[in-house]
This record gives structure tokens, sequence and C-alpha cells, in this order.
């Protein structure tokens, strides 16, 4: 009998720590100052430190920056508009590059926000197509998104020179 007991034991607490995934909580926040409020908020994504989501916290879809170990929403000047709608956001690692899609008057494009800079920049202008869902890789230095430009959702990368934000055409290479 002693002999089942010790086995069933061990089993038992090495088991114990495969339990289920563990749920981390965020403030609550009735004014909209933190990750969760009142308002619809939608399209998490995580790179590092930093979850980037849309919300409609202003009365419009506008992209938020929270992060997560200062646990706040952190500025972003000029990022945000009254006449576009955002979705799909992504984040750099660091948290210095945002990419997301805006619709300004039935037109997507992506967008391109750098925090250090507070600059943001059209991605696609002269692309004439349909674009969504971007992504950007953990540096910052390649962008990929679908685009509708072949009459089909193909999967484009981009890799913007980011040593000049003077207004370029940017590369597009698509992948087959």
């Amino acid at each position: 009998m002693k002999s089942r007991f010790l086995p069933t034991l061990l089993l038992a607490s090495l088991l114990h720590g495969c339990v289920g995934p563990r749920l981390i909580s965020f403030p609550y926040d009735p004014g909209g100052r933190s990750l969760n409020s009142p308002y619809t908020e939608s399209n998490p994504k995580i790179a590092g430190r930093y979850i980037v989501f849309i919300s409609d916290r202003r009365g419009s879809q506008d992209v938020y920056l929270y992060d997560t170990v200062t646990r706040y929403l952190l500025e972003l000047p000029g990022l945000n508009a009254i006449d576009m709608v955002a979705e799909s956001p992504a984040v750099s690692e660091n948290g210095r590059f945002i990419v997301f899609t805006g619709n300004r008057e039935g037109q997507s494009d992506i967008y391109f926000y750098d925090r250090d800079t507070r600059q943001l920049r059209n991605l696609t202008q002269t692309l004439k197509a349909d674009v969504r869902n971007p992504s950007i890789s953990a540096d910052g230095n390649i962008i990929a998104f679908q685009s509708s430009e072949a009459g089909q959702w193909d999967i484009v990368f981009l890799q913007p020179l980011w040593a000049t934000l003077e207004p370029t055409e940017p590369p597009l290479i698509k992948l087959f």
C-alpha cells in the first residue's frame, strides 16, 4: 500500500502545475485611462511588454498602446484622426512602431506610426487595391499585410527605408 501512495503523490504534485492557463488581469478604469474600460476594446496584439488594441472610448475606432510593465496607456500624439476608422493594429517588440489598417472615405490603407518621431505615414497610398491585416516584425524592419491588387488576397511584404521619412513610394515585394 505504501509503495502505491508515493508514486501517486508524486504524479499528483507534477500534474498540479498543469491545471490550465493562468489569467492575468489588468485594471479596470471607468474613465477609460487603463487597458480595460466600459468601452469596446478589440483586436488586441501583444509584442514584448506592449499591448496594442482598438477602442471606441473617444467616440471613434482609435489605436491605443498599453505598457504591461508600467500598467499605463501610452500617449500616441498625431496617430488617431477623427476622419479615420482604425482596425487590425500591430506593434514592434520595443513598442516604437505601430502599423494598422485605416479606412478613410471607403479607402483602406496601411499606416505606420513612429512613437519616437510622432509621425504617421500612409504606406499604401499609391497602391490601387484594398489592404488589410498588417503585422510588423519584432525589430520593425518588415511589414506584412494582405493586398487585393491581383484580384485575390495575396500576402505582401514591405521593407521601408526608415532612415528617411520623406514622402517616397515604398518598395513592395510579393511572395508567390
